[in-house]
């Protein structure tokens, strides 16, 4: 008997190779499809700004590394004791105005360099609703529980989202030629705008981005309401993907994205992270310690056969506890 309404959708072209580093933007779901792809060994930047939902935001930030733009302090705003930007999320938030300039700026240098190499750039549209500040003029990424006065909710309409994210993918294309552009759409409900409202504004994001050209659509929405389509697959909240469910939708990436030939380092890269999070009962033990010096040989072994990979974190967390 059939479960499920399993669909197909093309491969990409050009498939990603595990040397080439990947860049992610936009949603909470970046963050699963980005731990995915480190834990497999890809060099992986991703969020910039932090978590951004809807697809100006996400146009705003990559101007912002393409431009290398460095934040004042006249560009902060201090609320409920932090001093925050309208243009990043509260992770970039501080008590002191320096020290968020600085996580700021710094990120913002870093994936300047690293999106110049990339070979491909994901991004995750979240929402089609923005929020206008009123006094400043400009949609912001994050209202930082600012009173809702402040703010005006629009549900962006189809062709101003296209032509943000075309003009986006211009920008991308001058300044990486190499760069391989990848949309997807959260499968996220964001059922606080409503269920109705929810959907108009996912379709508003699917319709913007099936207009765009020279860029490849990962279903990833398709995949959780579509295929598997059962709140089983979704955490208590009934709005988050679960465990199993995002962990399906990298297996459908890692098949349609990813050239096969690399899927053996790819799992041996896996292993040595879930060894990496592995708990001794006691660390002293002849046989911890004689795991963790086969994992560190390991560790090595992969550097010397892959040039490209760092495992330096990975291998001092093996020495830990050795005599090495």
């Amino acid at each position: 008997m059939q479960w499920c309404l399993p669909f197909s959708f093309p491969d990409v072209e050009n498939k990603i190779r595990h040397s080439e580093a990947i860049y992610l933007n936009g949603s909470c779901f970046t963050t699963h499809m980005g731990r995915y792809s480190s834990q497999a060994g890809f060099r992986v930047a991703q969020n910039t700004h932090g978590v951004v939902f809807n697809p100006l935001s996400i146009c705003r930030s990559v101007q912002d590394i393409i431009l290398q733009k460095q934040y004042c302090p006249e560009e902060l705003f201090q609320l409920n004791e932090y001093w925050h930007s309208w243009n990043h999320h509260s992770d970039y938030s501080a008590l002191e105005s320096a020290e968020s300039l600085h996580l700021m700026n710094q990120q913002i240098l870093r994936h300047h360099a690293f999106l110049k190499e990339a070979r491909c750039a994901i991004f995750t549209l979240g929402s089609a609703f923005a929020y206008f500040h009123l006094q400043k003029g400009i949609y912001v990424s994050n209202n930082h529980r600012a009173p809702h006065d402040w703010f005006r909710k629009d549900l962006l309409e189809v062709d101003v989202i296209r032509k943000a994210l075309e003009e986006m993918c211009e920008a991308l294309k001058t300044f990486n030629p190499q760069l391989q552009i990848y949309f997807t759409i959260s499968p996220v409900r964001h059922v606080r705008d409503g269920v109705i409202e929810n959907n108009r504004s996912k379709a508003r994001l699917i319709e913007a981005v099936h207009q765009l050209k020279e860029v490849y659509y990962f279903p990833a929405y398709e995949i959780v309401t579509d295929e598997l389509r059962d709140y089983r697959f979704y955490d208590a909240d009934k709005v988050h993907p679960n465990f199993e469910a995002t962990q399906y939708v990298w297996e459908r990436f890692k098949w349609a994205c990813i050239d096969a030939a690399d899927f053996p380092l790819m799992e041996e890269m896996e292993q040595l992270n879930r060894a990496a999070r592995h708990q001794a009962k006691d660390v002293r033990s002849e046989a911890h310690q004689a795991f963790k010096q086969n994992q560190l040989n390991r560790c090595i072994s992969l550097e010397s056969q892959f040039p490209y990979l760092d495992l330096s974190d990975l291998k001092k967390q093996f020495r830990h506890d050795t005599s090495l």
